[in-house]
């Protein structure tokens, strides 16, 4: 996967299009540049069969399977699992698009493609809590890699394909000068942000899960890593850095810094649903069939997966992206919103209100991603701008989350006592059995209820209508809480760009090939 970032192709480029490093920041800013730069080559200078040779070929599998192989690899059991795994990841794309920027693509992909191997390896054959958590760390860190398939994909298409691009995926260079890269690397840049993020995710996944939200170590957590990201801005924008971690200027791109919001709010939404819907198909909508359930909560990445595929495949063709975005997201607003009318009787009505919500987020996921890419000024810069959106896009949806989270819980320590107890109390049951129903009921053990003093099969219907009761007026207040984080992504889809005028045939990056004629050499090999 050796991206061939040394130069620039002879037959596109004259010596005025070579840039030393510290020219690469010296960008023009603006809403919407009039070219962007940073191409490699054209579609037309492509030598017969690139799209078909292994290196083009490997490259694309190579991602997609690696998106396969975690597919359904984590089950949420204990919380630390999630956490580092969520964290490293976080943690490590931004930096990784970076690295790669300077260093070439594909050692780095290959290191983390065999990290992840070994992290899958420790957390199969894992006989301890500690040692999953260990290797899902590696995991964590090797699919940083891996998730960084929309700039790697994006750079090697013609522009005009990049949607199309994110579609398929979804079905499934050394610089010239190292030593001067190791010398000036931003390392402090690093470390505040690697800190600083780690400690504010953990903090906020710490709330009300690990710990109460007003503990000391919640609140340390939340605050020394907001202080921390807060003295990593300061030190990309006041630090008189070569090679920034985060060159500033990418935040003054309008349509870079919309497009990585709006595909954050989105995938806060489907994460959002991701916690709660499987929740609500156990509790209102469980037969008893675990395949069944199993399926039926398989609905969210089924619909955001259908999005994804058709939105990309249409993106290109129907054009006007802003209006697009516009509209996807007006539509998954509405839909999401009217699932707050689910109840443990209309199955049909809240499936497929889920459905279609999350197919019209999808739609807007896979063109906000490529997004992120097409609209780079310098398209050399593709490493750090797609890897610095998927940080943004992590720790947004973390606070979001843990939004969705807390409202969640809060609610459903109202809702259950105010409506199970007084139901129970009225059809016959002692009130000093309440509570020994209710932690029958969620305990999951067969025939637990039987065992309640005073239970009959009447008090046991009526209990269990109104538990499920209780919990969809606690999920309709999350789901109306959705309503608040779409209202501001359609108010930004006003400034999402119109990418009509970016799909050209020039492509970002080529893959290399064993023999390259004379006349395609680039400039500065030898």
């Amino acid at each position: 996967m050796d991206s061939n970032k040394s130069g620039i192709t002879a037959v596109h480029a004259s010596s005025e299009d070579v840039r030393t490093p510290d020219e690469t920041h010296k960008e023009q800013e603006g809403h919407r540049p009039a070219v962007i730069g940073g191409f490699e080559a054209d579609i037309d200078a492509l030598p017969p069969g690139y799209f078909k040779s292994r290196f083009f070929v490997g490259t694309f599998f190579a991602i997609g399977f690696g998106l396969m192989a975690g597919v359904g690899a984590f089950v949420n059991i204990y919380t630390w699992i999630s956490l580092v795994y969520s964290a490293a990841c976080a943690v490590c794309i931004a930096p990784l698009g970076r690295i790669t920027d300077i260093f070439g693509r594909r050692y780095w992909f290959i290191g983390s493609g065999v990290l992840s191997v070994i992290g899958s390896i420790v957390c199969a054959t894992a006989k301890s809590i500690p040692v999953l958590i260990g290797g899902n760390v590696l995991l964590g860190v090797g699919t940083a890699a891996q998730l960084s398939f929309h700039y790697v994909v994006g750079e090697i298409v013609p522009i005009k394909y990049r949607y199309l691009a994110s579609a398929g995926v979804y079905l499934f260079c050394f610089p010239g000068s190292g030593s001067y890269w190791i010398k000036h690397f931003d390392y402090v840049g690093t470390l505040l942000f690697a800190a600083g993020l780690v400690m504010f995710l953990m903090g906020l996944s710490w709330g009300g899960a690990v710990y109460p939200w007003n503990s000391a170590a919640t609140i340390s957590a939340i605050v020394i890593g907001f202080a921390l990201l807060v003295a990593f801005a300061l030190w990309e924008i006041y630090a008189p850095l070569k090679e920034p971690l985060v060159p500033v200027h990418l935040f003054k791109n309008l349509e870079w810094t919309v497009s990585v919001l709006l595909m954050s709010l989105g995938a806060s939404i489907y994460y959002g649903f991701a916690i709660v819907w499987p929740a609500q198909c156990a509790t209102l909508y469980n037969t008893g069939d675990m395949i069944y359930l199993g399926g039926i909560s398989s609905i969210i990445g089924l619909a955001v997966i259908v999005g994804q595929i058709v939105g990309g495949s249409l993106a290109e063709r129907i054009g006007h992206t802003r209006i697009q975005v516009m509209a996807v997201f007006t539509l998954a607003a509405i839909f999401l919103g009217c699932t707050a009318v689910s109840q443990p009787d209309n199955f049909k009505t809240a499936a497929g209100l889920v459905f279609m919500g999350l197919f019209f987020t999808g739609w807007n996921e896979t063109i906000c991603i490529a997004n992120s890419t097409i609209c780079v000024k310098n398209q050399q810069e593709i490493g750090i701008a797609g890897g610095l959106a998927g940080s943004i896009r992590s720790a947004i949806c973390g606070v979001i989350v843990a939004i969705y989270t807390t409202v969640l819980t809060n609610r459903l320590g109202q809702t259950i006592p105010a409506e199970v107890p007084p139901a129970l109390v009225s059809a016959g049951l002692p009130s000093s059995s309440v509570v020994d129903f209710l932690t029958a009921l969620t305990s999951g053990v067969t025939g637990a209820v039987d065992a309640v003093p005073g239970i009959t099969d009447k008090i046991i219907a009526v209990g269990v209508a109104a538990y499920k009761q209780a919990n969809a007026d606690a999920y309709r207040t999350v789901y109306l809480s959705t309503l608040a984080f779409s209202g501001v992504a359609i108010c930004l889809t006003y400034f999402a760009p119109n990418t009509d005028t970016y799909m050209t045939s020039q492509i970002a990056a080529t893959l290399h090939r064993e023999e390259v004629p004379d006349n395609e050499k680039v400039l500065g090999e030898n």
